[in-house]
């Protein structure tokens, strides 16, 4: 028999104590080798978007690969290349995530939330959006 899944995660996950690391000159490179990594996993990136202190993922993930696993090899590989390849010495995401499931019917709308971060966060800091999304979710912390 064959598996069948429809599998979705937005995924956020902060810099170490949120400091501004993702300059708009290596975001876009971040973002795309984030992406990469989502790849090399069995997993489908849909959008992968933030600001300088913090990444948010939407990604299409296969059954045998667990969310945990997901996250924690994305920022591992992607904490290296930054460290050798970007050559930011320091750089560092902070321990933990956030991970919602996302519904197929939802993906247009977090796809629009995650390329909209730039405004949103004119207006929310970090701790207030993820403050939301636990609200949301009904995840007592």
């Amino acid at each position: 028999m064959h598996t069948f899944t429809s599998l979705f995660v937005h995924v956020v996950f902060s810099t170490e104590n949120r400091l501004p690391f993702l300059t708009q000159e290596i975001r876009a490179g971040v973002h795309a080798y984030l992406g990469g990594c989502v790849r090399n996993l069995g997993a489908t990136a849909i959008e992968i978007g933030g600001v300088a202190d913090h990444v948010h993922l939407l990604a299409e993930y296969p059954p045998q690969l667990s969310i945990s696993e997901l996250a924690g090899k994305i920022k591992a590989n992607s904490s290296r290349w930054i460290h050798e390849t970007v050559g930011v010495p320091r750089f560092a995401w902070q321990r933990g995530y956030s991970a919602f499931s996302i519904s197929r019917t939802d993906v247009s709308e977090v796809v629009r939330y995650i390329r909209g971060q730039e405004e949103h966060h004119r207006k929310e800091s970090f701790i207030e959006e993820v403050q939301k999304f636990l609200a949301e979710y009904q995840i007592n912390r």
